[in-house]
């Protein structure tokens, strides 16, 4: 069982970009011929919150979080350095320093190629993207640069927790500074639906599950047997995106691509600034690969959920969050390639543990799959 399950992700992860590819050529084909479908869809929604999209991502978390063990959290303490830079280029670097890009390049530089009313729009979005730390593929890149599972369940769990009482301040902040009013009563429904409600939800239902006859056991299987149902919400979700999006894409390819000049910075910048900062204070490189990663993914469900519940499906911020999908993961799997190739440079640190001597399990665990 455990052989086909590691071919399975085997598949998944070195096919990624173009499962990826595929869903958002489908999108945006899709979303030209059923614009009155994609429209439809984009009605149902609650206190404007979109109930296909809210379930789709619901259906992608839950099983990721099945996998976290919330009183993991303890063992943020062996890997306090780790912790220390991934909450710092977290929430003290990547908001502002998206922000900053944002204004720069959005506000400034490319303004005379952009439609002046969306301005502050596609600013807001490219802030909302920025201030959500990932979640859900953060197992997928921490999976495949062999990343310490015990430092990355911790930091996602300890995310998760600062995200649900720093989301909404940081958010308003940096709106606020750009002159927006920021909707409090939809930007907390969001953070509740799209954080709280499936880490209470995957929390219960595996402690159900540990408390059967061989709980472990189980809890194993079910994880197994959800895992394509993630698979399919996460591609399912960014075909639905892409197809709301998809007459601006085709219309406006030259908006997409200034778009996409500050997040592919921003991703770029605080992921080797993570990496680097990891190695000065020396973290094992299992810890600094998935804290580089981390601290320069976005959690870009709950930022195009928000952008969309704020400034409605045709907003330049549901554009903007929307281009954040499609330079993430190619990006982030050029970042995974780097920290890969970088290891034997990075570990000739003075100081540095080797991979072998600080992570025995996950280098075990992952043996098999990378070779």
């Amino acid at each position: 069982m455990k052989k086909e399950s590691c071919s399975e992700m085997g598949l998944f992860e070195r096919y990624l970009t173009l499962w990826v590819a595929l869903c958002i050529v489908a999108g945006i084909g899709l979303g030209g011929l059923f614009p009155d479908a994609f429209q439809a869809v984009g009605n149902i929604e609650v206190a404007h919150i979109n109930l296909p999209v809210a379930v789709l991502v619901w259906l992608m978390i839950i099983p990721m979080l099945l996998k976290i063990n919330l009183g993991a959290l303890k063992g943020v303490r062996q890997h306090w350095r780790g912790v220390g830079v991934t909450l710092l280029v977290n929430w003290g670097v990547k908001p502002f320093s998206m922000a900053l890009l944002a204004w720069l390049f959005i506000g400034m530089l490319f303004s005379p190629w952009l439609p002046a009313e969306q301005i502050d729009s596609y600013i807001a979005g490219l802030i909302l993207l920025a201030a959500a730390p990932c979640t859900a593929m953060v197992f997928v890149w921490s999976h495949l640069m062999r990343g310490e599972p015990h430092y990355t369940l911790s930091q996602v769990a300890l995310n998760d927790v600062i995200m649900v009482f720093a989301f909404a301040p940081v958010v308003a902040l940096l709106l606020g500074l750009s002159a927006i009013t920021v909707p409090w009563d939809t930007l907390l429904l969001s953070v509740l639906l799209y954080i709280v409600a499936p880490l209470i939800i995957a929390n219960l239902w595996r402690r159900r599950l540990l408390r059967r006859e061989q709980g472990k056991e189980q809890l194993e299987v079910v994880i197994r047997q959800v895992q394509p149902l993630s698979l399919a919400a996460l591609l399912t979700t960014l075909v639905l995106l892409f197809g709301f999006q998809g007459k601006q894409i085709i219309a406006e390819p030259l908006i997409i691509a200034l778009l996409a000049v500050p997040i592919l910075i921003q991703v770029l910048f605080n992921s080797g600034l993570a990496y680097l900062l990891n190695r000065w204070v020396r973290s094992p490189h299992c810890v600094a690969g998935p804290s580089a990663l981390i601290g320069a993914s976005n959690f870009f469900e709950l930022a195009v959920a928000t952008a969309i519940a704020m400034f409605g499906f045709e907003s330049g911020a549901a554009l903007a969050t929307v281009v954040g999908v499609l330079i993430e993961v190619p990006v982030m799997l050029l970042a995974v390639s780097v920290v890969n190739r970088s290891r034997g440079w990075y570990e000739r640190r003075d100081g540095v543990p080797s991979y072998e001597e600080c992570c025995p399990a996950g280098l075990r665990m992952h043996a098999d799959n990378l070779g």
